[in-house]
């Protein structure tokens, strides 16, 4: 048996490559806009350098940014909606500082302010004790 038998020569390879037609059709019905992507990666990047940054009603502390970053906590737009809207239920029963759960993350925000004080994984911490809230809101 010939020992180079198994291996695809580099004629083969190329065709695959060469031969291969790309599709131009777009996905309009989940394509972002530009302005749209752009937008949000603005938004990454200010809470990764660590500034005070407003998504939507909702503004994330420079502290917050950092343990989002440091946790590789990366919320969906779907989260982001679910966030504010336990930001907002929060607020409207008289909370100032409460704990959100959402998925597998827990966040303390300040309502006055709609600022997300801090975030992280659930089980990051070895105990889950949160304090200084005076609510909890579970998504």
């Amino acid at each position: 048996m010939d020992r180079l038998s198994n291996f695809t020569s580099i004629e083969q390879v190329a065709g695959q490559y060469i031969n291969h037609k790309v599709s131009n059709t777009k996905n309009t019905d989940n394509a972002a806009s530009f302005e749209e992507v752009l937008s949000k990666q603005r938004s990454i990047a200010q809470i990764l350098d660590g500034q005070n940054i407003d998504i939507g009603r909702l503004k994330f502390s420079k502290h917050a940014g950092n343990r989002l970053a440091e946790r590789n906590i990366n919320l969906t737009d779907e989260q982001m909606e679910r966030l504010e809207n336990g930001v907002s239920k929060a607020g409207s029963k008289g909370i100032k500082e409460s704990l959100v759960i959402l998925d597998n993350y827990a966040f303390i925000v300040n309502t006055n302010n709609n600022t997300v004080i801090t975030a992280m994984n659930q089980g990051y911490e070895e105990e889950n004790i949160y304090t200084n809230i005076d609510g909890a809101v579970i998504i």
